[in-house]
């Protein structure tokens, strides 16, 4: 259990069993306060709603159903709105995730193919061809992107 100091500068781990229902007095080690502290539920008993509001209708009027379901049209409206830009947010998150892993992965299968180019034009001869565009059209892409900064 945590006890704060009362001078609010100092706050202590103290074992519950160290302090009986009655309470007792505690000492802080920083500033030498005394105070008498006593162990107190937070809450005694679990709130319970005594009335059922929905089925006492003396409580509203006929001139009141208006505005309570206007209210409760505005309260949807309002978590409408609030689950659109979550699900907009999430799709934006989400395409940007698959755009970066999606550029890994192409950057990483053209480090393999570079790699393994000289075994991979002796079984396709035809791939050299390819494989040169393939990598005429990377610098000049690169070569477009430096220009652009």
């Amino acid at each position: 259990m945590i006890i704060t100091c009362p001078c609010d500068k100092k706050k202590f781990e103290i074992d519950a069993a160290l302090i009986p229902k009655e309470g007792r007095d505690l000492e802080c080690g920083s500033c030498g306060h005394v105070w008498f502290y006593k162990i107190e539920k937070k809450i005694p008993e679990p709130l319970t709603l005594k009335e059922n509001i929905l089925d006492n209708k003396d409580n509203f009027t006929k001139e009141d159903e208006p505005s309570l379901n206007q209210n409760f049209e505005k309260t949807k409206i309002k978590e409408k709105n609030i689950k659109r830009k979550k699900t907009e947010n999430n799709f934006i998150s989400k395409f940007f995730s698959y755009l970066i892993v999606f550029i890994i992965s192409m950057v990483a299968a053209i480090i393999l193919i570079d790699t393994f180019k000289k075994p991979l034009i002796d079984i396709f001869p035809g791939l050299e061809i390819v494989l040169f565009n393939l990598f005429e059209t990377l610098k000049d892409i690169k070569l477009f992107i430096i220009d652009l900064s």
